[in-house]
């Protein structure tokens, strides 16, 4: 039950603009952003699940292609990772009839912003328009979602314009900050406690992205508890290289 913002700009030559929110089982291990696929995916850096190998966040600054997974529903007879699937879009292969349980893919490159959704029966391709949407475990700016109807007007209203000193991601930041003064088990909540809809995740970290042909820029931090939000520094992955 992760959360993607995604600021698509009229322009194509400007930075699309993403701040990603990743809901996981704190028991299910996993590496923070690195290039941890130099054989397989040379260049790719990501956030790594260390049980099946695959990525929730990935991007290739050489591609300038960025990519991150988001939960639907569980399909039966699922055999596959879903992290395989953002590896695949990275290096530009979408999913066409994926042996996983059901997902959100959203991928930013020089085509433009999609997200591809995956229930079991067919893939559907969506291309977002210039403005802001978020992304949970329905509907793309779904208003049945209730914290895309709480707070994507807000994200929409919040500038993600470069300006001076202050990171791009600040005012975001911010306002996932006030989002987290309602308790991470209410249904608005974007940092969330899962447990109570009987899924065993909790938020677990943050990255911000800007993706534009002049490069990729990627910044993290880890909450330091799962499902409860503290002041964040986001930073740059440690020993990996982008842009």
């Amino acid at each position: 039950m992760c959360t993607v913002i995604v600021r698509v700009p009229d322009d194509p030559t400007a930075p699309t603009r993403l701040l990603a929110v990743r809901d996981e089982d704190p028991g299910r291990a996993w590496d923070p952003p690195g290039p941890w696929w130099p054989d397989t995916h040379p260049g790719v850096v990501g956030v790594r699940d260390a049980r099946a190998g695959g990525a929730w966040l990935a991007a290739d600054s050489a591609d300038r292609r960025l990519a991150v997974i988001l939960n639907r529903h569980d399909v039966p007879g699922a055999t596959a990772s879903r992290g395989a699937v953002v590896l695949d879009a990275v290096d530009g292969r979408l999913p066409t009839a994926p042996l996983t349980n059901g997902f959100n893919l959203v991928t930013v490159d020089a085509g433009g912003t999609h997200v591809t959704s995956w229930e079991g029966t067919a893939v559907r391709l969506t291309r977002l328009d210039p403005g802001v949407h978020m992304i949970a475990h329905d509907d793309v700016d779904d208003p049945a979602t209730p914290r895309i109807a709480r707070w994507r007007e807000e994200f929409a209203a919040a500038s993600t314009d470069d300006a001076g000193e202050r990171p791009w991601w600040a005012p975001w930041l911010g306002l996932l900050a006030r989002t987290a003064e309602l308790e991470p088990t209410d249904v608005r909540a974007i940092v969330r406690d899962n447990r109570p809809y009987g899924v065993p995740t909790l938020s677990l970290l943050v990255c911000a992205a800007s993706v534009s042909p002049a490069g990729i820029d990627l910044e993290y931090s880890e909450l330091a508890e799962p499902g409860h939000w503290n002041a964040l520094s986001l930073q740059p992955p440690q020993g990996a290289h982008l842009h």
